[in-house]
């Protein structure tokens, strides 16, 4: 057995636009053992013919063609897999689908979820925004839910949302933008909050903590970025001046298993093949 289990998430932006520009050379060099995919705006045979007959795949298209999808690749079979974030009512108000794909596995012989998940971009003022809204709404019960049931949980993906002013590099002037609003990262203030105690927004809301934690900021400490995603527009990628919204957020118990954390950004910008860098975690088996 190895020694670790190795979990990467990227927003492929468009799977076949992805091979195109060289997501299976990275795929190939990397030896991931899960791998989530947000943006897959592709059908199930797009995926199987890309990653080939070795990988495992489960795919949550969007109902609307080229929107969204998300999928999760893996060497070895799921034991179960859900989709979808609520019940039906729920998954209707904050239209979640190909935005939330949950598969078991194993980690140490106890059970381990993933969830591959792409919350929504969001447009202050608009309907947009209203089902990010909703969508951030249903995250917090599915997460005590998942804490409760298994130890190891990792919700991973595009999140859509700056938590701190640590995470983007012109914060300054987003605040009032969608992916920076106080309001949203509130939620995240609470995501990461002390389970079960009173905490504090950002927008001055008051909340119960969740407890869950976010890699990529206990990894990198207090210091600004490592961003994950950058404009396409002007000197964005070339001037790093990025956004940190893709995450590996875990329980506790499977946090204190990381061994290593790494955002694969391209060497450089005619390198890329997605305008979001790989997050890869390595978890110790």
């Amino acid at each position: 057995m190895s020694e670790h289990l190795r979990v990467a998430s990227v927003n492929v932006n468009g799977i076949r636009a992805a091979y195109r520009k060289g997501m299976g050379d990275w795929l190939a060099a990397r030896e991931i053992d899960v791998l989530a995919m947000q943006e897959v705006r592709g059908q199930d045979e797009h995926l199987h013919d890309l990653l080939g007959d070795e990988w495992h795949i489960l795919h949550d298209p969007c109902v609307i063609k080229g929107r969204a999808g998300v999928a999760i690749a893996s060497r070895v079979p799921a034991l179960a897999h859900r989709t979808g974030l609520g019940g039906t009512e729920v998954q209707e108000l904050v239209q979640s689908s190909g935005r939330w794909i949950e598969a078991d596995f194993e980690l140490g012989g106890k059970p381990f979820t993933v969830v591959s998940t792409y919350v929504h971009s969001g447009e202050v003022d608009t309907p947009r925004q209203e089902a990010k809204w909703a969508f951030l709404d249903a995250m917090g019960p599915r997460m005590t839910e998942l804490a409760a049931e298994r130890e190891f949980a990792a919700i991973v993906g595009d999140l859509n949302v700056g938590h701190r002013e640590f995470d983007i590099k012109n914060w300054k002037g987003n605040v009032k933008k969608s992916g920076f609003l106080p309001r949203e990262r509130a939620y995240f203030d609470r995501f990461f909050g002390p389970a079960g105690e009173n905490v504090l927004g950002v927008d001055g809301t008051e909340g119960t903590g969740y407890g869950w934690v976010d890699v990529g900021r206990r990894w990198a400490g207090e210091v600004d970025g490592p961003y994950t995603w950058w404009s396409n527009r002007g000197q964005a990628f070339d001037n790093d001046t990025g956004w940190r919204i893709d995450y590996q957020v875990v329980t506790p118990q499977l946090a204190e298993r990381v061994t290593n954390y790494t955002i694969d950004r391209a060497a450089s910008y005619a390198e890329r093949w997605s305008d979001h860098a790989p997050v890869v975690v390595d978890y110790r088996a």
